[in-house]
């Protein structure tokens, strides 16, 4: 069955957006089928109507059992890229995205933010639709460097760190329930904003010899952890 995200329910009936009802009348071609619709992170089985309303016929017992949040600070990249990198890491069970400035990155966004913001919301969502998950990642404002405050194990994908591996870091301590990563941009982050990861409590880590393009970092990273933490 199709999966869909609601944020409101009406009755028996929780109402789907305009987009959702698009692709059910005219990519899906539906007519008074079942579909299933998460809303407050449970499972809904609804049968659509003749005028299209999801009425519920069923709730699921499915939840979300995973025990650790992943969060993935990531530079600002090419459309391409970016929508790549949305996808792939919801798909890979990421709770939060936070786009961060570094002075390398060849992106930049000055008044179009809040559109982009809207456009990875809905990569992030369709993803999420196609993976079967009850939630959606989470996708922060654009941040700085300086304001990466979070709390969690905070691992620093560096080109300069040559000892300390993503395996050894996980093994020195297990009294967290956040992993926040952070990715650089072509080229690297400067040595200043490794540094001042480190002041923030960030660690380096080593990816091994191979040097990865950015977009496939993240895909490494969360196919790792999947393995290894959960």
């Amino acid at each position: 069955m199709q999966r869909y995200f609601s944020d409101i329910k009406k009755d028996n009936c929780l109402i789907l957006n305009s987009d959702d009802l698009y692709h059910i009348k005219t990519v899906m071609r539906m007519k008074e089928d079942y579909i299933e619709v998460v809303y407050q992170n449970k499972l809904h089985i609804c049968k659509l109507d003749k005028d299209y309303n999801a009425l519920i016929v069923d709730v699921k017992d499915d939840v979300n059992n995973k025990k650790l949040k992943y969060t993935l600070c990531i530079p600002l990249l090419q459309e391409q890229k970016m929508s790549f990198v949305l996808q792939k890491a919801t798909e890979l069970g990421v709770d939060e995205i936070i786009p961060v400035l570094t002075t390398r990155s060849i992106v930049r966004i000055t008044d179009k933010e809040n559109k982009k913001i809207e456009r990875w919301n809905k990569i992030c969502k369709e993803a999420s639709e196609q993976s079967k998950r009850l939630d959606i990642p989470v996708i922060k404002k654009i941040t700085k460097i300086d304001d990466l405050k979070i709390d969690g194990l905070k691992l620093l994908c560096s080109t300069q760190e040559k000892e300390n591996t993503l395996k050894k870091e996980l093994k020195k301590t297990t009294n967290y329930d956040r992993i926040v990563m952070i990715v650089g941009p072509e080229g690297g982050l400067t040595t200043e904003e490794e540094n001042k990861l480190k002041s923030l409590d960030f660690v380096p880590i080593t990816l091994g010899k191979n040097i990865m393009r950015v977009e496939t970092v993240p895909i490494y990273l969360l196919s790792v952890l999947n393995y290894e933490m959960e």
